[in-house]
């Protein structure tokens, strides 16, 4: 088959992913409504209207009955994601007046809940715009897909490649519809009961909807320049932790915790190693503010601990210039930040669950190198015995996944110091990089509206290629250049 055939066989499904996008992309007008914004409604309202009568055209195409090769299921995840930023952008270049390739990079960065931005001025923004950056956030941060598969009426294959395509594999439930649909329903009561406790920090329910927007989904975006520290509000600080956290866990357990297995937190790795990251880069940077930056003990305690659970838990937030921070610590936040939250949450980064599966794939593989080759040396993860191939494979895949982001990251900061010059602080650059592959969103300088547009695509395609972890991206290039039908 060629490319257009093998685009037909999931051109409904991309379709209905559309249509549901349009119907969520359409809440933000109630927003205008409320604040009598008339002048971004229509803007605004261009967002569901094409994402519908693209999504309307797809589903008329002619299609067999054919199975979706996985290949064709990562790329259409891979072309659901630029789509979704690409038309994303429009309010921000009709309303905002910003460059286009400024607004595909502010769309981008909120789909994929990085929270980088090329936005000034967010002071005077209107209220429709703002709620538009956050609501990509929270969209995003469960999965354009998996959002539009907890709707659809009927099960599949080929849903469940695409929900597995999106970086996705819990299964909580027999099929990924209700799967889907159990994720969401957690997703909902998560970021209503965030936005109760934020409140308690005396904000209004405006600013608590938009802020628990981001840090549920970890994304970053604030309504203000100068971000959260425009609030001078440190119980706010304090208040957001917890729901930053909530959203970084694995929502499995979650699940577990509801089918009262209370103990099921201090038995899920994953839980135990975020809290112990987070522990060990408080007190890392709180030293580091106190001896070197010569910081009070407070504010060294107060920045060190909430800098330290916004890069663990890839939100992006932040209370504190990072411009000034001594080198030694921004390379710490970095290694922070390329860690990520766990597996089967909204955060980003390599993962804490692939952490995990390498350490024990490396004790493994030394294990069997010691021991004599007679002896069976079995791989256990998560208390389970996995077989010899399955194990492997599964090692072999997330070591590949590792070693993509250290290539591109490499890779990406050479090429942003050929851009934007030679003399540029390599620290700050470094950490950038990887604040934009690890969808984190902190930024120490270097990412502003200056930068040239080669760096903004480059960017762009750091941000697209850190959430949906390297090959789906792979994958849809090389089926365009060279097809789907390989052997």
């Amino acid at each position: 088959m060629d490319r257009t055939e093998h685009f037909a066989i999931i051109a409904r499904d991309i379709g209905a992913i559309l249509q549901f996008l349009a119907l969520a992309s359409a809440v933000p007008l109630i927003v205008s409504v409320i604040y009598s914004e008339w002048h971004v409604f229509l803007p605004m309202a261009l967002v569901p209207l094409i994402f519908f009568i693209l999504g309307s055209f797809l589903r008329t195409i002619p299609h067999s009955n054919k199975q979706a090769r996985l290949s064709v299921a990562l790329s259409a995840v891979a072309m659901i994601w630029l789509i979704s930023s690409l038309i994303g952008a429009i309010p921000f270049y009709i309303v905002c007046g910003m460059p286009y390739i400024d607004c595909v990079f502010e769309a981008m960065s909120g789909w994929t809940t990085t929270g980088l931005t090329m936005a000034s001025g967010l002071d005077d923004f209107p209220k429709t715009i703002l709620f538009w950056r956050s609501f990509m956030q929270w969209l995003g941060g469960m999965g354009i897909v998996a959002f539009t598969v907890a709707m659809v009426n009927r099960s599949g294959l080929v849903q469940r490649g695409l929900y597995r395509s999106e970086a996705r594999s819990e299964a909580l439930m027999p099929s990924v519809v209700d799967t889907g649909a159990l994720m969401w329903k957690i997703y909902g009561i998560l970021t209503l009961t965030g936005i109760a406790i934020v409140m308690l920090s005396g904000v209004g329910l405006w600013d608590a909807t938009n802020l628990v927007f981001s840090a549920i989904s970890s994304g970053g975006f604030t309504m203000y320049d100068a971000g959260i520290a425009s609030y001078t509000n440190p119980f706010l600080e304090i208040l957001l932790i917890p729901v930053m956290i909530a959203g970084a866990l694995p929502f499995k357990l979650y699940y577990v915790l509801y089918a009262k297995r209370f103990f099921g937190f201090f038995r899920d790795i994953q839980a135990v190693f975020l809290l112990a990251i987070i522990a060990f880069g408080i007190m890392v940077i709180t030293f580091d503010l106190f001896q070197i930056l010569d910081l009070l003990l407070p504010d060294s305690i107060r920045y060190g601990l909430f800098m330290a659970v916004s890069a663990a838990t890839s939100t992006g937030f932040q209370n504190t210039d990072l411009s000034y921070w001594p080198h030694a610590t921004i390379l710490f936040l970095s290694a922070l930040m390329v860690i990520g939250g766990s597996t089967g949450s909204t955060a980003g980064g390599i993962k804490l669950g692939r952490v995990q599966i390498c350490y024990e794939g490396l004790i493994w593989w030394f294990r069997r190198i010691f021991i004599s080759g007679k002896a069976v040396i079995p791989f256990r993860h998560e208390g389970r015995i996995i077989p010899k191939m399955i194990a492997e494979y599964e090692i072999s895949k997330n070591m590949l996944i590792i070693i993509l982001y250290i290539i591109i990251l490499f890779s990406s900061t050479i090429l942003f110091l050929q851009f934007e010059g030679q003399f540029a602080d390599t620290s700050h650059i470094i950490f950038d990089v990887i604040s934009a592959m690890s969808n984190n969103g902190m930024s120490s300088g270097p990412i502003s509206p200056a930068i040239s547009n080669e760096s903004k695509i480059l960017f762009i395609l750091l941000m697209w290629l850190g959430r949906l972890e390297v090959i789906p991206i792979i994958v849809l290039v090389v089926g365009l250049v060279k097809g789907f039908d390989r052997s």
